[in-house]
């Protein structure tokens, strides 16, 4: 398999500086050799360019949105890049960074493939919109533009509209959702499971799920966004927003290997790695294993 690994080092989204490190710490720990292991040709894209902005000036392009302007530019970028390594027949692995660039690489993905969906595996729903958001932090609000809901700009980002249906989403690992979120999440009728229904369900039932409704629908192409803040913080000290009682390692592994081996996966998020706050490399190492892990199953 060719995979395309491309680094987006931005920290705009989530207002918290040290995501912006996540894709040089992953190449120091040599993620393009370790995923060359399993055979695959890796071509390393280099970084998505992120313009320096002064903390300063984050409300100059909103009054509420923080560096709506770079995001956005961003975001295009990655957005092109996504798609351009989809008609090369190569695999996007996409490492940030915040998880605003959800809304770059999905839109890439929506471009080249007709009707997809999106399995986000995120502590967060990621479906604030300007009008819901408490903190103004972009990083929480792509999933709901993605649907064709909140601002303007990132609704017609890259390609006009809605990218994916609210039909086509599945939330994985939710724990912390904002009022609006859940608001929306009622009325869409989305598909959430929060780390709740994996300890309760199972994670073996919630992916046999899940794939019965994408077979069902006639998936071809699926977009996973993997925000490693899906994992308890025990796991996980480096990232920006963790929340308690995440998931294990075990639970999310068998998730990472059941979906790379249903072939569906045609592009991947793996977002908000913040190196200032990990211990001891701690999490970096995490990282650099799930993904060896995730990989190993793509053929």
């Amino acid at each position: 398999m060719n995979i395309s690994l491309i680094g987006v080092p931005i920290f705009f989204g989530s207002d918290k500086k040290g995501a912006e490190f996540g894709p040089r710490k992953l190449r120091d720990k040599n993620i393009i050799s370790v995923l060359t292991q399993d055979n695959h040709t890796v071509y390393d894209c280099g970084d998505i360019y992120v313009e320096n902005i002064p903390e300063e000036k984050k409300y100059d392009f909103h009054p509420t949105m923080k560096y709506l302007k770079p995001i956005v530019e961003v975001n295009t970028n990655l957005a092109h890049q996504v798609y351009s390594a989809l008609c090369s027949g190569s695999f996007p692995l996409i490492i940030g960074g915040d998880h605003s660039i959800g809304l770059g690489s999905l839109s890439g993905t929506s471009k080249f493939y007709d009707d997809i969906a999106v399995i986000w595996i995120d502590a967060h729903g990621d479906i604030n919109t300007h009008e819901t958001s408490m903190t103004g932090n972009v990083h929480g609000m792509p999933l709901a533009a993605a649907m064709g809901l909140g601002f303007e700009e990132l609704i017609d980002l890259y390609n006009k509209g809605c990218k994916v249906k609210p039909e086509n989403i599945f939330i994985i690992g939710a724990r912390d959702l904002d009022l609006g979120e859940k608001e929306l999440i009622k009325t869409h009728n989305l598909t959430v499971f929060s780390t709740e229904d994996v300890q309760k369900i199972g994670v073996e039932k919630i992916m046999k799920i899940i794939h019965s409704k994408l077979i069902d629908r006639g998936i071809k192409a699926v977009h996973l966004s993997f925000d490693i803040d899906c994992l308890d913080p025990n796991f996980v000290p480096g990232t920006g927003t963790p929340v308690t009682r995440g998931m294990n390692v075990i639970e999310t592994k068998y998730m990472l290997k059941y979906l790379m081996e249903t072939k569906l996966i045609k592009s991947m998020d793996f977002v908000e790695l913040n190196p200032i706050l990990d211990k001891d490399d701690k999490t970096a190492d995490l990282c650099i294993d799930l993904l060896s892990w995730t990989f190993g199953f793509l053929h």
